[in-house]
């Protein structure tokens, strides 16, 4: 296998197919208290190839024994630092297998993705982040962005339907929708 001599992503497994296997759960953070609605992205790069940088939401693999519902609190916090309960999440709004490569090493990922609602930021708990020391290395910033900026964005967006609508979540109508595999 091609690849930079890096371990695998936490919680992926090598299957036979030759790509690391795991389950995800993804938070769009909206913060729709202004005139424009927001979604808390985050901007990365691939240590590989540090010339890609690509716009994401916070999440990330499922813990031993754990559902999709608290692993998605638990990165949002481990990544943003904001503190959330399992049932202020909706959804899952979008379930999708994202394929592609980080670290020079192949991935597939099955994740549901949840939105929940910061109408006042200030209001919530917030702690320190507890990033990963690849989070660190690979994480270069933390923003909140609108429909706008994202469709008009030089880089690579994921998933990429953020750059599209946002109405299968602004509101969410009760459906969750599947976007099938993606290559990213």
């Amino acid at each position: 296998m091609a690849g930079s001599g890096r371990r695998p992503l936490d919680g992926h497994a090598l299957a036979a197919d030759g790509r690391y296997h795991r389950l995800g759960a993804r938070v769009l953070l909206v913060d729709d208290s202004g005139s424009v609605p927001r979604v808390l992205m985050m901007r990365g790069h691939d240590p590989d190839q540090p010339e890609r940088s690509f716009w994401f939401t916070p999440g990330g693999g499922l813990e031993s024994g754990e559902t999709t519902r608290a692993a998605a609190v638990r990165e949002l916090e481990e990544e943003t630092g904001l503190v959330l309960e399992e049932h202020e999440l909706e959804g899952p709004v979008w379930i999708r297998t994202a394929i592609f490569d980080f670290a020079s090493l192949p991935y597939s990922q099955l994740e549901e993705i949840f939105v929940a609602r910061l109408a006042d930021a200030e209001r919530r708990e917030q702690r320190e982040s507890a990033w990963t020391e690849q989070e660190t290395d690979t994480i270069d910033d933390v923003v909140w962005l609108t429909l706008a900026q994202l469709a008009a964005s030089e880089i690579e967006v994921f998933p990429v339907r953020l750059r599209e609508s946002w109405d299968d979540f602004l509101p969410w109508d009760g459906e969750t929708r599947n976007m099938g595999e993606v290559d990213e």
